[in-house]
């Protein structure tokens, strides 16, 4: 299916830009021709199932996508922020022989059970122009079958791989464009790492069936980022508030940079309201933001350009049904705070080889468990209010840490908070709170809990409050809880 798509661009439009990463720029015949290349090399050197890859966000990355599932095989894009003994467990987790990588991320590959392929020695330039696109190999795929096997990122065990299907992220990426009434016309900033769903489908499955054009950087750099949203016209963004806020801080940023933006969707974790409200100021740009799990392809909502609503995470896209569920597995109705539950076509086909694991989350008719909790309104638009395994219980009182973050991030000198449940004697659990400052702020942590109390109940008041130059991020700049732990 998703090969298919990529053939189909090629044949309707063959000279109209795919990917331009800056040092690359790969019309759909080329992107067609280099993906058929990389379909050989796996050929000829992968012996399992699964082909690893790790590249960074570029022109090569969706050409050894298509080539890996091109060739029969399973799609692992590898986390190159990851540690190599990290690497290690998911390398013999997927049972991988072979990664297609650069030599950039040598020294994290070194060491691995697996064959490593470094494309700057694969004489690609002559591969693909002797890559002939005259009689094509056959790209049919069971829908059924698994395409891709994303690892989550371990947050509190070992990571798990995530199978995707051909129709999972196909209907998936269909269905988003769909739903934010995208078009071919649009060029999209590729600045998400494609070892994470949300660059993966957002940035390179949806572009291609789009037949839309990617402007990529590499690596994320704000000056790089502003240059290729004002140089190359982009008019479509998918971020994560970090990022986001990053842009914000630059002083060089202008409306006028901005001037071909039309939408911009942030994802992954909340976006702070001073974030939101200064593109909005400084850019004239209205942020919307969405709500996804890898999971689940990963779009399950998103805030449109035709409907938006701050606070909200949007309608759930087509095909996707949302149901909010109390402790009992009861449905709620409109308002009242729940666990989010999702059923619909791009729903994972469970985690690699971890059946009990699967059973847990998603059930016999296919509803996925998402662990969020959250409300629909009256009109259809989800909210996100905390994670279950986030909840914090204080003297029998249920506490989101989101509410206490969002406190602590109103105050004028607060760049981002982070806030975690500890044992507490008297009540059970105790909020403590982390905090780094704005640039050239002085934060003391008394002002702090004053500051606090003036919105918050006095039982949600952080029972500590520290202050640091920064914060543990993941690789798509989601503040890292279970590290902060080991800072206590």
């Amino acid at each position: 299916m998703l090969v298919r798509e990529l053939l189909a661009a090629n044949r309707e439009c063959p000279d109209k830009p795919a990917v331009d990463d800056g040092r690359l720029v790969l019309s759909y015949r080329r992107l067609t021709r280099l993906s058929l290349a990389l379909r050989g090399l796996v050929r000829r050197h992968a012996r399992s199932e699964r082909v690893g890859i790790m590249l960074p966000a570029s022109g090569v990355f969706p050409a050894a996508l298509f080539g890996t599932l091109w060739a029969g095989k399973v799609a692992v894009p590898l986390n190159f922020l990851l540690q190599p003994a990290e690497l290690e467990f998911i390398v013999r987790d997927a049972g991988l022989d072979l990664i297609l990588s650069i030599k950039p991320f040598a020294d994290r590959l070194s060491t691995l059970p697996a064959r490593v392929l470094y494309l700057e020695d694969q004489h690609l330039k002559l591969r693909t122009l002797a890559a002939s696109l005259r009689s094509l190999p056959p790209a049919d795929a069971d829908p059924a079958a698994t395409a891709v096997l994303l690892y989550t990122s371990g947050t509190t065990a070992d990571p798990k791989g995530v199978e995707l299907t051909q129709r999972n992220l196909h209907s998936n990426a269909a269905d988003s464009i769909a739903s934010l009434n995208l078009i071919s016309q649009h060029r999209f900033l590729n600045m998400l790492p494609p070892f994470h769903v949300f660059g993966l489908t957002g940035n390179v499955l949806v572009p291609v069936l789009l037949r839309g054009s990617v402007v990529a950087v590499p690596r994320f750099s704000p000056v790089a980022v502003l240059h290729a949203i004002a140089d190359k016209e982009t008019s479509i963004i998918l971020a994560v508030p970090s990022m986001l806020a990053a842009l914000l801080r630059m002083k060089s940023a202008t409306a006028e940079t901005f001037r071909s933006v039309l939408l911009v969707i942030s994802g992954g974790e909340p976006l702070p309201a001073a974030v939101r409200k200064g593109f909005e100021e400084r850019f004239s740009v209205v942020i919307r933001e969405g709500y996804g799990m890898t999971e689940t392809s990963p779009i399950i909502s998103a805030c449109s350009v035709l409907e938006n609503r701050v606070g909200s995470v949007g309608k759930p896209v087509r095909n996707m049904e949302v149901r909010i569920l109390d402790g009992a597995g009861q449905s709620l109705p409109p308002g009242a705070d729940g666990e989010i539950t999702v059923r619909g076509p791009s729903v994972m086909k469970g985690y690699y080889h971890r059946p009990e694991e699967t059973a847990a989350v998603l059930s016999a008719d296919g509803w996925l468990r998402t662990g969020d909790i959250g409300h629909l309104d009256d009109d259809g638009f989800l909210y996100i209010t905390g994670r279950s395994k986030e909840l914090i219980i204080i003297a029998g009182e249920n506490v989101f840490p989101g509410e206490i973050e969002s406190a602590l991030v109103a105050h004028p000198g607060v760049l981002e908070a982070a806030v975690i449940g500890v044992p507490d004697e008297s009540r059970g659990e105790a909020p403590v709170a982390f905090v780094t400052p704005e640039p050239g702020q002085q934060l003391a942590e008394e002002q702090l809990k004053q500051f606090v109390r003036q919105s918050l109940a006095g039982y949600k008041v952080p029972k500590r409050i520290y202050i640091r130059e920064d914060l543990p991020h993941g690789p798509t700049g989601k503040i890292l809880k279970r590290s902060l732990r080991e800072l206590l």
